[in-house]
């Protein structure tokens, strides 16, 4: 299904039209649903907690502001109400100057996965993601998969925009790492 941009759903549910909640609900169900089932591990949760973001966002709406877009708005909700039913787990933060950060170039990177084939790639690269702090997967997934920009994650998982990046740089390099082992096994 095509959807239209969220601003056009929010204008029609603030005219009194809320019915058009559902479409947004459609078009964002599926992130909001991975985002928070990231987080807690557990399906029941993830499914109760994806529902409870939808009923924090349209009784929120009001006050939405349009200052960023609504997606990053309501992973912003997802996020921090998947958070809250997890307190007891504290949410890791790195400073940029804790490690020495070496580059791997792209083409070092793209010469030794090219050697496989593209089906091989792809389960290689699931096998490496599915080995991912929760927190981790949730950064790639919301850059790479999601589209999101770095600002747009900042805001979603309250980190600055530096420690993003430095959170970015440091899982490629991870899942490098990762793939390296794996291609040399093999």
């Amino acid at each position: 299904m095509k959807f239209l941009e969220d601003n056009h759903y929010i204008e029609k549910i603030m005219s009194g039209d809320a019915s058009a909640y559902a479409q947004l609900v459609a078009k964002h169900k599926n992130l909001v649903f991975s985002i928070v089932l990231k987080i807690l591990n557990n399906r029941e949760d993830a499914e109760e907690i994806a529902q409870d973001t939808f009923v924090k966002a349209y009784q929120s709406l009001k006050s939405f502001e349009k200052k960023s877009k609504f997606s990053t708005w309501l992973y912003r909700i997802a996020y921090n109400t998947a958070i809250s039913k997890t307190r007891k787990k504290k949410i890791e933060t790195v400073a940029m100057d804790d490690h020495l950060i070496t580059n791997y170039s792209t083409d070092e990177i793209t010469a030794n996965i090219n050697r496989l084939e593209e089906n091989e790639q792809i389960r290689l690269m699931e096998k490496v993601m599915t080995g991912l702090p929760e927190e981790d997967h949730l950064l790639i997934t919301l850059f790479y998969k999601a589209d999101h920009s770095i600002e747009e994650i900042s805001e979603i998982m309250g980190l600055t925009q530096s420690n993003v990046k430095v959170r970015l740089h440091r899982i490629r390099k991870k899942m490098y790492n990762r793939m390296q082992e794996l291609i040399q096994r093999n």
